[in-house]
């Protein structure tokens, strides 16, 4: 028996410290010389102060804001930590709703949600949550639905608020991967840049 454990605890000691700790390290310090930003969580600062993350959506509740997608993140409810209630663009709990197109459930939330956007063709990605929950990103199509709103809700025109969401499309990843996109950080953040 002593001949079979010792080996074992050597390769269960070398591998514990080969893949727990120096792979981890090595991957961890690759990343941070290739790749500073994102292997940080890709933050946005102003002014010295990160509010956010380029990766990761906030929620905007403001009309004053564009909105993202909703989110179907939740977190442990403060009355009861055994139960869950909706807590939008929590990163610890990354998760999509789980609801399919068939889900009665998933009709009536895109339901209210298409109402509260003043009915007609919405679209979707204003109206369901995106797998993650964390989506930072809109499609150009649904910031410019949002544009009267802001604009309104700033006193600003309409074109000005038009043309910052142009200009705020990013293209398609190496120019073949997704769809065209806008960051609803960013667009926000570009907002208060403009004159009131």
């Amino acid at each position: 028996m002593n001949t079979a454990l010792r080996p074992a605890l050597v390769l269960l000691g070398l591998f514990t410290a080969l893949t727990g700790i120096a792979y981890p390290l090595a991957v961890t310090g690759i990343a941070q010389l290739s790749f500073p930003t994102a292997a940080n969580g890709s933050p946005v600062t102003v002014g010295g102060r990160v509010v956010g993350s380029a990766l990761i959506g906030q929620s905007f509740t403001s009309e004053r804001y564009f909105h993202g997608r909703p989110s179907a993140t939740t977190g442990a409810d403060p009355a009861d930590p055994a139960k869950s209630v909706e807590d939008p663009y929590n990163a610890a709990s990354s998760t999509g709703s789980n609801f399919g197109p068939s889900s009665a459930v998933l009709a009536e939330a895109v339901k209210v949600r298409v109402a509260a956007l003043g009915g007609g063709p919405v679209p979707a990605d204003l109206v369901t949550a995106s797998a993650s929950g964390l989506d930072p990103d809109i499609s150009p199509a649904a910031a410019a639905l949002q544009v009267a709103r802001v604009a309104k809700a700033r006193g600003l025109p309409e074109d000005e608020v038009r043309a910052l969401v142009n200009r705020s499309i990013l293209g398609r990843s190496f120019g073949v991967l997704g769809e065209p996109r806008v960051n609803v950080l960013a667009l926000n953040l570009a907002l208060d840049d403009l004159k009131r």
